[in-house]
């Protein structure tokens, strides 16, 4: 080989090596989740390709908001959806229960469920996307979840039938859901109390918020 062809390749094989190291620099001190400060809290966003959800740890639960934790001891985590108090509970799905939940103003529920472990490890074959928030946003999540609970005269509400999960239940919840005011609505709404950039209109499709929920997550990296 050619003394300067030698040195040339030599030069190249450095730079490559200083590049590398660079970028592994870079993706150790920048991670997916975006620059946080010690006070951040993660939420997760669980869709099933129908349904989307919203996940808190029990740790950042703020004193006095969601009493309802007590009723599962064991959970590190919470998922909270909310949808039609017949056809979400139900186990046999009829076609007059699914026009009554689509056409008319019916009530609604809250369903709670308690995770022993992280989500993505609790639904392997749900998509399950994290987004950092300030404490004071999630102060907001948190009351704006809290006060989507139905609580009258009291300060904890029993829930009234079991959740879909081992660990879950269904618990009455404000607001009435229809065509246009999904559990795809009420996440996304809970996003923007959240403060997050979501537009709930459009949204009473799971993929229609999740595409909106991504951009979020590519955003923060």
């Amino acid at each position: 080989m050619d003394l300067s062809n030698a040195t040339a390749h030599l030069i190249r094989s450095w730079c490559w090596a200083a590049l590398v190291l660079i970028l592994a620099a870079c993706a150790a001190q920048a991670p997916f989740e975006g620059s946080t400060s010690s006070d951040d809290k993660t939420i997760f966003v669980t869709s099933n390709g129908w349904h989307t959800g919203v996940v808190m740890a029990k740790s950042d639960i703020p004193f006095g908001l969601l009493p309802e934790a007590a009723d599962f001891a064991e959970a590190a985590y919470f998922e909270f959806g909310w949808g039609d108090a017949e056809f979400y509970p139900a186990r046999d799905v009829t076609v007059t229960m699914t026009m009554a939940a689509a056409l008319v103003p019916t009530p609604a529920v809250m369903h709670m469920a308690g995770l022993w472990t992280r989500p993505a490890r609790y639904f392997p074959k749900a998509e399950v996307i994290p987004l950092i928030i300030s404490a004071k946003n999630f102060g907001r999540l948190a009351a704006f979840i809290d006060g989507s609970f139905k609580r009258p005269g009291a300060g904890r509400v029993s829930h009234f039938t079991p959740g879909l999960y081992a660990a879950s239940g269904f618990y009455p919840a404000k607001g009435r859901f229809h065509l246009l005011n999904t559990c795809n609505t009420w996440t996304a709404r809970a996003l923007r109390a959240a403060g997050f950039k979501i537009d709930a209109r459009g949204t009473t499709q799971a993929e229609a918020l999740m595409q909106q929920v991504r951009g979020l997550y590519r955003g923060a990296g």
